[in-house]
């Protein structure tokens, strides 16, 4: 089995103080450490995690995402999530992560939300 790939490209968001994590591949147990590397690294009062590359999590996945929720709750920072697929979505509201973090349709209406 091939491994997993997840690219992460970071830039900055339209307003000050917000960064945008760009992911594209799944977010899997062979994936989760450069997730968690790259959320870790990240000191912007608002993180927006853009999903729309993400075509998978597991519950691995989801973990880490959860993880990084906690971390920036107990940093005073936002996270958001943005652009997630109708199966990620699923799975992020029947664990009812999607009441723990904010999620958009896309980055921009993420960007331009307050907080």
């Amino acid at each position: 089995m091939a491994r997993d790939i997840l690219q992460i490209v970071v830039s900055a968001g339209n307003r000050e103080g917000q960064k945008i994590l760009t992911l594209k591949g799944s977010l899997n147990i062979q994936t989760i450490f450069e997730f968690q590397k790259a959320t870790r690294e990240e000191s912007a009062p608002k993180l927006i995690l853009d999903f729309s590359g993400v075509p998978y999590v597991d519950s691995a996945g989801l973990g880490a995402l959860v993880g990084a929720y906690v971390a920036a709750q107990r940093t005073q920072r936002k996270l958001a999530v943005a652009g997630t697929n109708t199966q990620v979505k699923a799975l992020i509201d029947m664990t009812h992560v999607g009441t723990l973090i904010k999620s958009y349709a896309t980055v921009q209406e993420a960007e331009e939300a307050p907080g």
